[in-house]
């Protein structure tokens, strides 16, 4: 199913998962009910969708690591995409910049890129090679901070390209996705090292374990009482406050596949299962989760809150992006929470399954 190699990227397992056919449903322009899923496939097959996030134009934007492109996706499923200067680049984390513009990860040009609504792009190298910049964010000081798995540091580079870097003080510690803080400090996730960490503005680094390198913490967000994550390995959402208490909250199925997660336009924390389904956490812990047509093929991969106060998230071997329905639509009921530790629609995963996550000094996906 791979058009082109994407470098070392793939390895049996991955080769595997890809044999099985990805389908997309059909969109459905009736979903009102919280938790219905539209779907929408994107131009290019084979495009593995990765980061995503809410552009300042009231669409999404999708860093498709397959095919070197960076994806804008209206709310009516309009798909423009634009190919990068850089060849086999891997763009995979993105965010809104400060500047109105879309910034992003290139994990094997080792550049951070700018995409502006228009569609035109500017990369800046970063100083040295194997790098393989993966999360990015904006911190409380307008700048942009970035994952250095491969060099296992944080980095931070202001919109003119200025890069200062901070190295971890876990060896190994392989930081992936990152968030900031309302405080304006910086929190990432170790999912090698098994560990949260926060980083000041001034370049501190405070790291907290969650108790042994198979936690697999993966996704961050700010929430509500703190910086909630996902933990694979514990197949829980955690809650970290800015003191570093940590409480866990076991999802319903254990099939070990929880992975990112975003505030929605509800208040609450939804998160994404890739063995097909989307969650949603109150901040008591309450837990609701909806099933993506067919997800478990689809591997539904990283989230976030669109600009039409929906939750957006892609889907790695479907070459899509879904929706999910967060709010109630006007004159239709929303659906019925299903009781805390059960899903609405129990799915059994096959015994073994675990996260995909890219693992850069491995140079592939791995579970």
């Amino acid at each position: 199913m791979i058009r082109r190699p994407l470098r070392r990227l793939l390895t049996a397992s991955l080769g595997a998962l890809l044999a099985v056919a990805a389908t997309t449903a059909p969109a459905r322009a009736d979903a009102r009910l919280v938790g219905d899923v539209t779907e929408y496939r994107l131009t290019t097959p084979d495009s593995y969708p990765a980061g995503i996030t809410a552009g300042p134009d009231r669409a999404v934007w999708i860093a498709e690591s397959g095919v070197n492109r960076i994806a804008r996706v209206t709310s009516g499923g309009a798909v423009t995409e634009y190919p990068l200067p850089t060849a086999d680049s891997f763009p995979q984390g993105i965010t809104r910049g400060p500047d109105r513009a879309l910034w992003f990860t290139e994990g094997f040009a080792d550049k951070i890129g700018r995409i502006t609504t228009t569609g035109r792009i500017t990369e800046f190298p970063l100083p040295g090679t194997g790098r393989f910049p993966t999360g990015i964010a904006v911190g409380g000081d307008r700048a942009l901070w970035f994952t250095e798995p491969g060099t296992h540091a944080i980095g931070r580079m202001t919109p003119d390209g200025r890069v200062t870097e901070y190295p971890l003080p876990t060896p190994d510690g392989d930081p992936y996705y990152i968030a900031p803080a309302p405080d304006g400090s910086v929190w990432f996730t170790e999912p090698f090292g098994g560990k949260i960490g926060r980083i000041s503005t001034t370049g501190r680094i405070t790291e907290y374990p969650l108790g042994g390198s198979s936690t697999f913490p993966t996704g961050i967000a700010a929430g509500p009482g703190g910086m909630w994550f996902t933990a694979s390995g514990l197949n829980a959402v955690g809650r970290i406050t800015p003191r570093g208490d940590i409480k866990l909250f076991p999802v319903p199925v254990a099939d070990y596949q929880v992975y990112d997660i975003t505030r929605g336009p509800d208040g609450h924390m939804w998160y994404a299962v890739q063995s097909g389904r989307i969650g949603r956490i109150s901040g008591s812990g309450t837990i609701t989760e909806y099933e993506v047509p067919g997800g478990a093929d689809k591997v539904p991969f990283n989230i976030t809150t669109g600009p039409d106060r929906n939750i957006w998230f892609t889907e790695l071997l479907a070459s899509a992006v879904g929706r999910v329905q967060a709010l109630p639509g006007r004159g239709t009921p929303a659906a019925h929470p299903a009781p805390t530790g059960h899903p609405q629609r129990p799915l059994q995963a096959p015994a073994g399954h675990r996260p995909l996550h890219f693992v850069p000094g491995r140079g592939r996906f791995q579970r």
